[in-house]
Protein backbone atom coordinates (compact mmCIF):
# COMPACT_ATOMS: atom_id res chain seq x y z
CA UNK A 1 0.00 0.00 0.00
CA UNK A 2 1.20 3.50 -0.76
CA UNK A 3 1.04 5.42 2.47
CA UNK A 4 3.09 8.17 4.05
CA UNK A 5 4.33 7.63 7.57
CA UNK A 6 2.56 8.91 10.65
CA UNK A 7 5.56 11.18 11.28
CA UNK A 8 5.05 12.85 7.89
CA UNK A 9 1.36 13.28 8.66
CA UNK A 10 2.37 14.91 11.94
CA UNK A 11 4.83 17.09 10.02
CA UNK A 12 1.96 18.54 8.00
CA UNK A 13 0.17 19.35 11.28
CA UNK A 14 3.27 21.14 12.56
CA UNK A 15 3.63 23.14 9.35
CA UNK A 16 -0.07 23.95 9.37
CA UNK A 17 0.23 25.27 12.92
CA UNK A 18 3.18 27.45 11.94
CA UNK A 19 1.16 28.74 8.98
CA UNK A 20 -1.63 29.67 11.40
CA UNK A 21 0.86 31.95 13.16
CA UNK A 22 0.70 34.22 10.03
CA UNK A 23 4.43 34.83 9.84
CA UNK A 24 4.89 34.90 13.58
CA UNK A 25 7.29 32.78 15.55
CA UNK A 26 6.20 29.87 17.74
CA UNK A 27 8.30 27.82 20.13
CA UNK A 28 8.45 24.04 19.80
CA UNK A 29 6.47 23.84 23.06
CA UNK A 30 3.74 26.11 21.72
CA UNK A 31 3.47 24.01 18.56
CA UNK A 32 3.34 20.82 20.64
CA UNK A 33 0.56 22.26 22.81
CA UNK A 34 -1.47 23.47 19.84
CA UNK A 35 -1.16 20.22 17.86
CA UNK A 36 -1.42 17.83 20.86
CA UNK A 37 1.78 16.12 19.71
CA UNK A 38 4.59 15.18 22.06
CA UNK A 39 7.31 17.80 22.51
CA UNK A 40 10.05 15.35 21.44
CA UNK A 41 8.16 14.53 18.24
CA UNK A 42 7.61 18.20 17.43
CA UNK A 43 11.29 19.00 18.07
CA UNK A 44 12.40 16.14 15.82
CA UNK A 45 10.05 17.28 13.05
CA UNK A 46 11.07 20.93 13.32
CA UNK A 47 14.73 19.97 13.06
CA UNK A 48 14.08 17.94 9.87
CA UNK A 49 11.88 20.68 8.40
CA UNK A 50 14.52 23.32 9.17
CA UNK A 51 17.22 21.16 7.57
CA UNK A 52 15.05 20.93 4.44
CA UNK A 53 14.56 24.71 4.38
CA UNK A 54 10.82 24.64 5.03
CA UNK A 55 11.07 26.37 8.41
CA UNK A 56 13.54 28.81 9.92
CA UNK A 57 14.56 28.99 13.53
CA UNK A 58 15.71 31.85 15.69
CA UNK A 59 17.40 31.60 19.05
CA UNK A 60 16.90 33.61 22.18
CA UNK A 61 14.14 34.52 24.56
CA UNK A 62 11.84 35.50 21.69
CA UNK A 63 13.11 32.65 19.51
CA UNK A 64 11.23 29.85 17.90
CA UNK A 65 10.19 28.60 14.49
CA UNK A 66 8.40 30.08 11.49
CA UNK A 67 7.70 29.00 7.94
CA UNK A 68 10.56 29.81 5.58
CA UNK A 69 8.07 30.72 2.84
CA UNK A 70 4.36 31.50 2.62
CA UNK A 71 2.17 28.38 2.85
CA UNK A 72 1.12 28.89 -0.77
CA UNK A 73 4.75 28.34 -1.79
CA UNK A 74 5.34 25.07 0.10
CA UNK A 75 4.14 21.96 -1.73
CA UNK A 76 3.03 18.59 -0.43
CA UNK A 77 5.89 17.12 -2.48
CA UNK A 78 8.41 19.23 -0.56
CA UNK A 79 6.95 18.14 2.76
CA UNK A 80 7.16 14.46 1.84
CA UNK A 81 10.66 14.90 0.42
CA UNK A 82 11.79 16.56 3.66
CA UNK A 83 10.44 13.87 5.94
CA UNK A 84 10.53 10.67 3.86
CA UNK A 85 12.75 11.35 0.87
CA UNK A 86 11.61 11.60 -2.73
CA UNK A 87 8.53 9.65 -3.77
CA UNK A 88 9.57 6.46 -5.56
CA UNK A 89 6.93 3.76 -5.79
CA UNK A 90 9.32 1.25 -7.36
CA UNK A 91 13.09 0.86 -7.40
CA UNK A 92 13.32 2.06 -11.00
CA UNK A 93 11.28 5.16 -10.11
CA UNK A 94 14.00 6.52 -7.83
CA UNK A 95 16.65 8.93 -8.99
CA UNK A 96 19.49 6.54 -8.13
CA UNK A 97 17.93 3.32 -9.36
CA UNK A 98 19.92 0.13 -8.94
CA UNK A 99 17.53 -2.54 -10.17
CA UNK A 100 19.33 -5.47 -11.81
CA UNK A 101 16.32 -6.20 -14.02
CA UNK A 102 15.82 -2.70 -15.37
CA UNK A 103 17.16 -3.41 -18.86
CA UNK A 104 14.85 -6.44 -19.23
CA UNK A 105 11.78 -5.05 -17.47
CA UNK A 106 8.60 -4.61 -19.48
CA UNK A 107 6.70 -2.57 -16.89
CA UNK A 108 9.32 -0.17 -15.52
CA UNK A 109 8.48 2.71 -17.85
CA UNK A 110 4.80 2.51 -16.90
CA UNK A 111 5.68 2.64 -13.20
CA UNK A 112 7.99 5.58 -13.86
CA UNK A 113 5.14 7.40 -15.63
CA UNK A 114 2.80 6.66 -12.70
CA UNK A 115 5.45 7.91 -10.25
CA UNK A 116 5.88 11.11 -12.27
CA UNK A 117 2.12 11.75 -12.21
CA UNK A 118 1.99 11.19 -8.45
CA UNK A 119 4.85 13.67 -8.09
CA UNK A 120 3.05 16.24 -10.25
CA UNK A 121 -0.12 15.84 -8.17
CA UNK A 122 1.84 16.37 -4.93
CA UNK A 123 3.54 19.43 -6.42
CA UNK A 124 0.14 20.92 -7.33
CA UNK A 125 -1.06 20.93 -3.70
CA UNK A 126 0.29 23.61 -1.39
CA UNK A 127 0.38 23.75 2.39
CA UNK A 128 -2.33 26.41 2.11
CA UNK A 129 -4.46 23.92 0.14
CA UNK A 130 -3.87 21.25 2.77
CA UNK A 131 -5.03 23.65 5.48
CA UNK A 132 -8.24 24.64 3.73
CA UNK A 133 -9.03 21.33 2.08
CA UNK A 134 -9.04 23.02 -1.35
CA UNK A 135 -9.40 20.54 -4.14
CA UNK A 136 -10.55 17.70 -1.92
CA UNK A 137 -12.06 14.85 -3.85
CA UNK A 138 -14.72 12.58 -2.42
CA UNK A 139 -13.09 9.41 -1.15
CA UNK A 140 -14.36 6.19 -2.69
CA UNK A 141 -15.84 3.61 -0.36
CA UNK A 142 -13.18 0.95 -0.78
CA UNK A 143 -15.04 -1.47 1.45
CA UNK A 144 -17.80 -1.96 -1.12
CA UNK A 145 -15.30 -3.04 -3.79
CA UNK A 146 -13.61 -5.46 -1.43
CA UNK A 147 -16.73 -6.94 0.13
CA UNK A 148 -16.94 -9.99 -2.11
CA UNK A 149 -13.23 -10.64 -2.49
CA UNK A 150 -12.24 -11.91 0.95
CA UNK A 151 -12.97 -15.62 1.36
Amino acid sequence: MLRMSKLTDYGTLVLSQLAAEHGGIASAGQVADATHLGPATVSKLLKSLAHAGLVVSSRGVQGGYALARPPEDITAAEIIDALEGPVAITECSSKNSCCDLEEFCRVGRAWQRINLNIRKALESVSLADLQTGTGQLPLPDLRSGLAGTAR
